[in-house]
């Protein structure tokens, strides 16, 4: 098999992969609605526990002992409690979005995600801004102010979402970890917390797990998995698509948690919120467009 044949094999399989990882993260409010009837704090406690479960029986099938040297190192470790609080803030916060009829809010926050990876580029990294880049961030800022002129509040669920993610891979990306024993290192460090917490519900007589269906719990036990394993087909699509690419299909995300919040939820979508998205819509064309002329641009010089 020659060459190019096999890296369009990769290409076919990482776009499959990609596909798959973000319409199933897509279509996660479906998921947690379903327990809607149980606290936020408790389905998040529930999910950290038996993701650090899954991640440790499939480390343990594949042999893999990477997660020890981090857990060895002063500096990984320090990196990683950082962004142990990060995710499980923003898994905190979506679920809570979700069970509250805020999808919409979600959604939203996930489409300025981008924008603000930018901003942290530039506060973080030192990165400088093109002005094009500039515009793109500033029909972000704006769409953003215009839902908080016109409501009089700002989006904090939005803000959050965005921040903590953008954070989150910031300093992952500072760390240089494989994706699955980072999650399980991270998900370790919360475990103890999240365990204290589900036997003070138990004892107080407020836990929900064996409480209330054989269904909920299995959907409570399944939350680890449903966690884990779309980072998996993450981890696959980002070895074998550009980066680019990979930029473009994580739109499908919250593009679909917006149709599922405005049409199977419900969830008002009035005039304000359509000049706001469409203002951040504006800025992602914008910004999308200056990722392609860039990979244009090194392609040309490449060539030369």
């Amino acid at each position: 098999m020659s060459l190019n044949i096999q890296q369009q094999k990769l290409y076919k399989t990482g776009l499959v992969y990609a596909l798959v990882c973000y319409c199933t993260w897509g279509v996660f409010p479906l998921y947690w609605k379903l327990l809607s009837q149980i606290p936020p704090q408790q389905i998040l406690a529930h999910r950290i526990v038996w993701s650090l479960l899954f991640l440790l029986i499939i480390l343990a099938i594949r042999r893999e002992k990477v997660f020890i040297q981090y857990l060895s190192s002063p500096r990984t470790l320090g990196l990683l409690i950082l962004t142990a609080v990060l995710i499980g803030g923003n898994w905190f916060t979506y679920i809570y979005a979700v069970n509250n009829n805020h999808i919409v809010d979600a959604s939203l926050g996930y489409y300025i995600n981008p924008m603000v990876n930018v901003l942290l580029g530039v506060v973080f990294l030192k990165e400088r801004l093109s002005r094009i880049q500039v515009i793109a961030v500033s029909f972000a800022f704006a769409g953003v102010a215009y839902l908080t002129l016109h409501y009089g509040k700002l989006p904090l669920i939005s803000l959050f979402l965005a921040f903590s993610f953008g954070l989150y891979g910031l300093f992952r990306k500072k760390a240089n970890l494989q994706s699955m024993p980072g999650l399980m290192v991270e998900t370790l460090l919360l475990a103890p917390v999240a365990l204290w917490y589900l036997w003070h519900v138990e004892i107080q007589g407020t836990g929900a797990f064996t409480h209330y269906s054989g269904l909920l719990d299995l959907l409570l036990i399944l939350g680890g998995p449903i966690t884990a394993i779309p980072l998996f087909w993450f981890g696959i699509a980002a070895t074998r698509i550009p980066l680019s690419t990979l930029g473009f299909i994580q739109y499908l995300s919250p593009t679909i948690q917006l149709l599922i919040g405005i049409f199977v939820f419900s969830e008002p979508f009035d005039t304000a919120y359509l000049i706001s998205f469409g203002l951040v819509w504006t800025g992602l064309g914008i910004y999308t467009y200056s990722v392609i002329r860039g990979i244009k641009q090194r392609h040309e010089s490449s060539m030369q």
